[in-house]
């Protein structure tokens, strides 16, 4: 069964524009998970944007489901993970002023980096997922360099799956598929929605976890969060039968 991981960043967002407590980014986990959400993911950038350091330690304690935190593997990050020691870490290429997250790691090129870090991160007793693009090269280094996980990111398909979600979902297959047969676990994240989530999990094989915030907490806007974490938890299901 495809776990869905929401991601709370949004939350933070808003109450950030305002100031204060409101909305509880703590409150908000805990009825994603109370609401059916099998994760949290948060993704705490240096400029504190949106999800802040101090969420973070405040969550640790309060999630009973999987801790999922991304993020640029600098000095920071890591002592998050080190005092937060979450279930898994997603390692993700943005530098400081990225608006959101815009590729995959080149895990070829970053070979050298990335592998001390993967190596640091898993002695902590944490599971490592490196965000890739859907390309077998991108894939194939992820298992050189030890990741646990690839994360496949999601965005050129969401875009393709406008025109021909058939052509969209190819090089997911073919990545998801290389990946498997190395061991590797498979997650998939960003612009998925309640329109293209179901095809993807019908095409991708052995898809454990996929990452939603967006899409996700726009949604709540409009059908309330509890019903619209059930309409992704059904939509996920309806397409893991077919």
């Amino acid at each position: 069964m495809t776990r869905l991981s929401v991601n709370i960043n949004k939350i933070a967002t808003l109450r950030n524009a305002r100031g204060g407590n409101n909305p509880n980014v703590v409150k908000a986990a805990i009825d994603c998970e109370r609401f059916g959400a099998q994760g949290i993911t948060v993704h705490p950038r240096p400029d504190e944007r949106h999800i802040r350091y101090n969420d973070v330690i405040d969550l640790k304690d309060v999630i009973r489901t999987e801790f999922n935190v991304e993020g640029y593997p600098d000095d920071r990050y890591m002592k998050i993970l080190r005092e937060v020691k979450p279930a898994q870490a997603t390692l993700v290429p943005d530098g400081p002023d990225a608006i959101t997250s815009n590729a995959g790691w080149d895990t070829v090129k970053h070979t050298g980096l990335l592998k001390g870090i993967i190596s640091e991160i898993k002695s902590m007793g944490i599971r490592v997922s490196v965000f890739v693009d859907p390309a077998p090269r991108m894939v194939e280094g992820a298992v050189k360099i030890g990741a646990d996980r690839i994360e496949l990111y999601t965005e050129p398909y969401a875009q393709e799956y406008l025109l021909n979600k058939a052509i969209a979902v190819k090089p997911y297959i073919e990545s998801a598929t290389i990946a498997h047969t190395a061991g590797l676990g498979i997650n998939a994240g960003h612009d998925l929605d309640l329109n293209n989530l179901g095809f993807l999990v019908k095409s991708i094989p052995y898809l454990e976890e996929v990452s939603i915030g967006h899409a996700l907490i726009c949604d709540a806007i409009y059908y309330g969060l509890e019903n619209t974490i059930q309409l992704y938890l059904r939509e996920i299901a309806k397409h893991m039968v077919e």
